[in-house]
């Protein structure tokens, strides 16, 4: 993929970006980071996060996006609800969070598009462990988006051998090429309503 931008997306981003400073409904996010903290979030989560930030887009991330007193579930919550894409960074540790799996399903349950990243890890190798402290319904619902999600198309990559900033940008291109469709599919859907007649 083309590491610097072309015109198109610069002026999508720049279209964009006027569009949702004009929007009075303020969306928490578009983007939402699921990560593990432990293992992602001084590395690429937060270069994702820069990154995204830098294009004008809106990225949530829990330790960037939230203050002392906000309530922890409420707001992620409400920023995966509202957010366009998810960006699932799957690692070593990811399955031992329940906050991850939790992010993951309503996600998944969201009908959100996804673009997964496996840091240092495979697909197959994401499982739910059932240590007991968890309720069946979050164990099933955890395990049906995580099945879900390790089917989906997406970047992998080695800290030992890869570069950050690489997967980072190759990440942010995928998000502007998904927001893109996501905008022209809305645009295209507007249009057909106009153009289909009310009975009445």
């Amino acid at each position: 993929m083309d590491r610097s931008l072309t015109i198109f997306q610069r002026q999508f981003l720049r279209q964009y970006h006027q569009i949702q400073m004009a929007d009075r409904v303020r969306k928490p996010c578009d983007v939402f980071i699921n990560h593990r903290g432990i293992d992602t979030k001084r590395t690429i989560a937060t270069l994702l996060y820069d990154n995204l930030s830098r294009l004008n887009l809106r990225p949530f991330l829990d330790n960037k996006n939230m203050k002392p007193g906000d309530k922890l579930f409420d707001n992620i919550n409400d920023a995966i609800r509202k957010c366009k894409v998810g960006i699932a960074v799957f690692s070593p540790r990811y399955c031992e969070s329940y906050f991850c799996l939790h992010e993951l399903a309503l996600i998944m349950e969201s009908r959100k598009k996804v673009i997964p990243i496996f840091c240092d890890i495979k697909p197959s190798q994401l499982r739910v462990v059932d240590n007991g402290k968890c309720p069946a319904e979050d164990i099933r619902r955890f395990s049906c988006a995580l099945e879900e999600a390790k089917y989906i198309v997406g970047l992998t990559f080695d800290s030992l051998k890869g570069n950050w900033s690489e997967v980072a940008t190759s990440a942010s291109d995928i998000v502007i090429e998904s927001l893109i469709e996501i905008e022209n599919e809305k645009r295209l859907l507007k249009l057909n309503r106009r153009k289909i007649p009310i009975l009445a």
